[in-house]
């Protein structure tokens, strides 16, 4: 499949790019070898290998959940720049 600059300049007014006709030349001919790149990977692509997301296989590592005693509340708030019915106080933010 080969790229146009037609098809390029679609491409870049919908990104709403203004692209010179250079430009456009130069982009067609990049995106057209990036096309067939991708192309070349799907044809290597058999039907007996399962999609993955990685290369390697990823495990989670866990950690036991250990319930331990927090600082308590006045010390947090003691450090706190300001505070209100035992939270912080933060300005709005959104017009909320």
């Amino acid at each position: 499949m080969s790229l146009t600059t037609k098809d390029v300049a679609r491409l870049a007014d919908l990104a709403r790019l203004d692209l010179s006709e250079e430009e456009l030349t130069t982009f067609a001919t990049q995106l057209d070898v990036i096309l067939d790149a991708v192309a070349s990977v799907s044809h290597v692509a058999q039907q007996d290998i399962e999609p993955s997301s990685h290369v390697v296989a990823l495990n989670n590592v866990w950690r036991e959940d250990v319930v331990t005693p927090s600082l308590p509340q006045d010390s947090v708030l003691a450090m706190a720049p300001a505070s209100q019915e035992g939270r912080f106080r933060v300005p709005k933010i959104l017009g909320e």
